[in-house]
């Protein structure tokens, strides 16, 4: 690992501002170990399994880091195959699946213990111009007008309370925590989020950053919908796949607005969409996520 990573897996700095969010870049500054091999570590206080968001990150940095600066990526597709491991490295195998005179593939397993943990497929696509048009940003109050996540939480007993948050979030919407006392709503979420701190200006970056935050509150509508919330009820969750994508440059240390909806839930699996707005109003990436969704009712007797 760089020396940059190797310090933020052993000693984190702080919990949020600038050097969580210094922290999260140099956990996002892979290793080069072999020609499309790549290794990535975890933040010293990490949850019992890796980050969806981290995975997803890193996996991207890696497929960047064999691809022409002067390629964008615009679409990624992932599946999470197995809980990682946040105490041992992540190896990231990069195939070089095609170059072409527009668009270049690139497919990228994630390693641990010897078994894919995550696979990625990502495509890149030189800079053209032709027909353009956005969806209309809802109407929201500016982000400044509102708690941050730890204000929010802090009177709930929330699990990841203690760990890093390199990302500024603040509900436009009710947080699915309070929501659940009332019951079922609303099958939506809406927050603005950020870098809490300042990013070095690389534009692969900014998406890299995007895609880890974009795993933060996506399956929030699902949980919001069913009146329950990870940690204060018995509900069991993962992402089992995740798709980006790009459609215009952002800065991912500037306010973007993450509207979220679920329109279907069944099997224990909820789907969950996403659309990034600007402060502007520019539509910037759309996220769809499928997570699994296991809640688990109690006996009549209370067991």
């Amino acid at each position: 690992m760089t020396e940059a990573a190797r310090a933020a897996a052993t000693s984190p700095s702080g919990l949020s501002g600038q050097s969580a969010v210094d922290d999260l870049v140099a956990l996002l500054d892979l290793e080069r170990i072999e020609e499309n091999i790549f290794r990535g570590v975890s933040p010293a206080e990490s949850p019992v399994r890796v980050f969806g968001g981290q995975v997803a990150g890193q996996a991207l940095v890696a497929a960047g880091r064999t691809v022409p600066v002067e390629r964008r990526v615009h679409s990624l597709h992932s599946y999470f195959i197995r809980p990682g491991d946040p105490r041992v490295p992540i190896v990231y195998e990069v195939d070089r699946i095609r170059d072409g005179r527009s668009f270049t593939t690139r497919r990228v397993v994630a390693v641990q213990h010897g078994k894919a943990i995550f696979a990625l497929s990502a495509s890149f696509q030189v800079e053209e111009q032709g027909v353009e048009h956005t969806s209309e940003m809802p109407e929201v109050p500016d982000p400044e007008s509102l708690p941050t996540w730890t204000e929010s939480a802090k009177s709930y007993p929330l699990v990841n309370l203690k760990f890093p948050r390199p990302i500024d979030v603040r509900y436009v919407t009710e947080p699915p925590w309070e929501s659940r006392e009332d019951g079922p709503g609303e099958a939506a979420s809406r927050v603005w989020m950020k870098a809490d701190g300042k990013l070095p200006d690389d534009p692969m970056l900014q998406l890299c950053i995007m895609t880890y935050a974009s795993d933060m509150t996506l399956l929030d509508g699902v949980l919001a919908k069913h009146g329950v919330y990870w940690g204060l009820d018995k509900v069991l969750g993962a992402s089992l796949d995740h798709a980006m994508w790009f459609h215009r440059p952002f800065r991912a240390d500037e306010w973007l607005l993450y509207d979220t909806s679920s329109p279907s839930a069944s099997g224990n699996r909820g789907l969950a969409t996403g659309r990034f707005f600007t402060r502007d109003g520019q539509l910037v990436a759309t996220v769809v996520q499928e997570g699994l969704i296991r809640v688990i009712k109690s006996s009549p007797d209370g067991e």
